[in-house]
């Protein structure tokens, strides 16, 4: 099986780096899963300065990312859908959608930076727009890296411990997992729900599972509607 070629595309490559070369995503690369691609969009420019933003037509305060370095990017690389622009005006990202990358052959992330990306990048070069929250962030890196960590971890050979990725919250649609302890089961007079050291799986099942309905539903009368980059 081929491995999952993710492509970053980015004014930054130095801050993927190290996060790539640790943990989850250098296990995932070691064990043949996945291939990182970390793309420095200024190569696609054709001046001196290397200038991949302008003034945005119409006035207004802050640059906007020009599309050209982005188009002739993606089309020198041959990149394939999905590509996705990490946007505040995206959808926001969901465990679905790293399991839909992870099945996937390739995966290209387009990071914006500045006041905006222009407009033709989102809709005639992105196959789609995603955001990680309702907060605004200096640009598209962390949001990218973010969404690395979340698909690599579900490739074959990232963790020693599949069972670990399953129990987690959203895996599968499944909603917020249940709280977890370990040792002590008293800390300083904080201790340990009585039914986690009942060693009756049954209620531990049946605890755990009413735990995370608890949590699913209260985190959703929180959570906004929609999110930005």
């Amino acid at each position: 099986m081929s491995p999952l070629r993710i492509t970053i595309v980015t004014i930054f490559p130095d801050f993927f780096r190290i996060p790539l070369e640790l943990s989850i995503p250098s296990k995932a690369a070691a064990a043949g899963s996945v291939e990182y691609r970390v793309v420095d969009l200024r190569d696609y420019t054709h001046d001196r300065h290397r200038s991949v933003d302008d003034y945005p037509y119409g006035g207004g305060a802050g640059m906007v990312m020009k599309p050209g370095p982005f188009f002739e990017a993606v089309e020198a690389l041959g990149c394939a859908a999905p590509i996705v622009l990490l946007s505040p005006r995206g959808r926001v990202f969901e465990q679905r959608d790293a399991a839909r990358f992870a099945a996937g052959e390739e995966l290209t992330l387009l990071c914006g930076h500045y006041k905006d990306v222009d407009q033709r990048v989102a809709e005639h070069l992105a196959t789609e727009e995603l955001s990680i929250g309702n907060f605004v962030l200096s640009g598209g890196e962390p949001a990218a890296l973010a969404i690395v960590d979340a698909v690599v971890r579900l490739l074959p050979g990232a963790m020693s411990d599949h069972e670990s990725a399953r129990t987690d919250s959203f895996y599968d649609s499944t909603g917020i997992s249940a709280p977890s302890y370990t040792r002590p089961p008293d800390y300083r007079g904080l201790t340990v729900p009585d039914v986690l050291l009942s060693g009756n799986h049954a209620e531990i099942a049946r605890w755990r599972r009413d735990e995370g309905e608890r949590l699913t539903q209260e985190r959703s009368r929180e959570r906004p509607r929609r999110g930005i980059e």
